[in-house]
């Protein structure tokens, strides 16, 4: 990692909008799994800082956030990306395109990703070998998938139609889904790691690809809409972060993942499975033109704030090992620059 450059005499000219009234705030867009996270730092923020604007944050999904924050330098561009998975290479090439070539990346805590029914519903559990199964438009490459009911796919399960509520691919939360369900349930089956190695296109295809016969339906980048459907209706499942189940505990009930419950314990020892890290994206080049940017991003690195008795732990994010918080804490307060080789 590099520190900070000064800031050009050119980007204080595009940033000198940032100074009136309309764009006096920071703007933060992406990760609707993050969004209620970072909602009540601003809201914290504005109440301990009130020389300050409130920051207006934005869900528009992971990968939304990120390419519009890669965007370009300016006033009309955001400062801050909200991440439900790490930036990826071809994402900071496109930022570097646009002239965006200061990132600061911090990690703010964990999430697991959970599979979720209704209080009433009628699944004991699930492995992601089934999820695989139930969802892939090719499973293991021997055809079109011909599973109705998740009877279908093992008889030991429900014999109810096979109905999942899930995140659209925009979102930060569908490449973990691709990932820690889809991806690693493909790979139980023995001939798929030697694929992944030979052919990663052709793995992806068979083990990421989600079949569109209605069995997967895109809840969109509202999760309390996702938690809504499967509240009413015992036989759907929904896919989403934990701290969404955390706070709906008394209309929602977790599905066990091989065997593993989704509890902040088991997230925070990445026991269960469907563990994973969340990320803010600072554009520190514009961080002279948006006094508030700096005050901020120390503010949500407090232990406070994301500490394991801090205010997010509250909300249902689970606190990263003390270790990475505190390297962390370093990143946020020194403005410590991404280097891109560590992706």
């Amino acid at each position: 990692m590099r520190q900070l450059l000064p800031v050009s005499g050119l980007l204080l000219v595009l940033l000198a909008g940032c100074s009136d009234a309309g764009r006096s705030q920071i703007r933060i867009v992406g990760s609707s799994t993050v969004y209620p996270f970072t909602t009540a730092v601003a809201e914290q923020f504005k109440r301990q800082s009130p020389q300050y604007a409130a920051p207006v944050v934005e869900s528009t999904g992971t990968g939304g956030g990120i390419k519009l924050l890669c965007a370009g330098l300016g006033p009309q561009f955001p400062d801050i990306a909200d991440a439900s998975r790490r930036i990826k290479p071809g994402e900071v090439a496109d930022c570097r395109r646009h002239g965006v070539t200061d990132l600061v990346e911090v990690q703010i805590g964990l999430d697991g990703l959970v599979i979720a029914q209704a209080r009433g519903g009628v699944f004991a559990g699930l492995t992601a070998r089934q999820v695989y199964m139930a969802l892939a438009a090719d499973p293991f490459g021997r055809g079109p998938n011909r599973a109705r009911t998740w009877a279908d796919v093992d008889p030991a399960l429900p014999a109810v139609r096979i109905h999942v509520i899930g995140p659209p691919p925009t979102s930060g939360t569908r490449d973990s889904f691709d990932e820690l369900y889809m991806q690693r349930g493909c790979e139980t089956e023995p001939a798929m790691p030697a694929l992944k190695l030979r052919d990663p296109a052709g793995f992806r295809r068979i083990c990421a690809k989600v079949r569109e016969d209605g069995a997967f339906v895109e809840g969109g980048e509202n999760d309390n809409l996702i938690v809504q459907k499967i509240a009413a209706d015992p036989h759907s499942i929904g896919v989403f972060g934990y701290s969404f189940l955390a706070e709906n505990a008394d209309r929602i009930r977790d599905v066990p993942l091989d065997g593993v419950l989704a509890t902040y314990d088991n997230i925070a020892s990445f026991r269960y499975p469907a563990s994973r890290a969340m990320y803010l994206y600072v554009k520190a080049q514009h961080a002279r033109a948006v006094p508030a940017l700096r005050p901020f991003l120390a503010a949500y690195a407090r232990e406070s704030t994301w500490g394991r008795e801090g205010l997010l732990a509250r909300r249902g994010l689970v606190a990263s090992p003390d270790t990475v918080r505190a390297a962390n804490a370093q990143v946020a307060t020194r403005f410590t620059l991404l280097d891109p080789a560590t992706l």
